[in-house]
């Protein structure tokens, strides 16, 4: 597993784009706009008004002992990624580890709101292209308060 950091979010036509890397490498998922806009949120510490479905499945975690302790983009199959959040329960019978294949945004969004580690898999992260320097143009070339 490569541990990797979102970098950034931007909008792009259909949804937004998410840099997810390291100092070696970075790639790009693309999500729906309102995906990256809470990711956005837990990001920045935003107050929200009400609960959003990552706020309650967390909250839903906590009362059964559960956590996330990370989250693996596994696989890319066309252009679609596959993730996988890494669950741990701790109750009175012990620890259990389950992980639970779903979206990638929906895995980004419940690591920073739980400030939990994103990791890739080391085969898919040796081929996916570096779109680095993708990333320092678009910052070069927009204001501050178009990306993330």
């Amino acid at each position: 597993m490569v541990p990797v950091k979102i970098r950034g979010i931007l909008p792009v036509n259909n949804g937004e784009a998410v840099f997810l890397g390291n100092k070696d490498k970075v790639f790009v998922i693309q999500i729906e706009r309102s995906m990256g806009e809470v990711i956005k949120m837990f990001i920045q510490n935003k107050a929200k008004q009400r609960p959003l479905t990552h706020d309650l499945m967390t909250h839903v975690f906590q009362g059964f002992g559960i956590s996330v302790e990370r989250i693996l983009i596994s696989e890319l199959k066309g252009t679609t990624y596959y993730a996988r959040m890494v669950l741990q329960q701790r109750n009175e019978l012990g620890r259990k580890i389950v992980e639970v294949d779903a979206r990638p945004s929906d895995c980004l969004a419940m690591a920073t709101a739980q400030k939990k580690p994103i990791f890739v898999s080391a085969p898919l992260f040796e081929e996916l292209e570096d779109m680095s320097h993708i990333l320092e143009d678009i910052k070069n070339s927009s204001s501050p308060s178009d990306e993330l």
